[in-house]
């Protein structure tokens, strides 16, 4: 992993990642906690359904929806 640091006042640092870095990628590791331990099977009943319980557990996020790393 190489690293680049653009200078300035505020300093910015740029990480070129792995092209397949899924545990590096905070809306895939997301996602699969929804997709696997949240999201309840009639969920996927309905494009609707899906949608609203997606939408609820975005809002409980760090409330009700804890992603827990063993």
């Amino acid at each position: 992993m190489r690293l680049k640091a653009i200078s300035g006042h505020n300093a910015v640092f740029l990480f070129e990642l792995p092209i397949a870095s899924p545990e590096l990628n905070l809306i895939t590791i997301l996602w699969r906690f929804m997709q696997y331990e949240w999201i309840e099977i009639m969920a996927y009943e309905s494009w609707h359904s899906l949608k609203n319980h997606v939408e609820a557990m975005l809002i409980g996020l760090g409330k009700d929806c804890v992603i827990k790393f063993a």
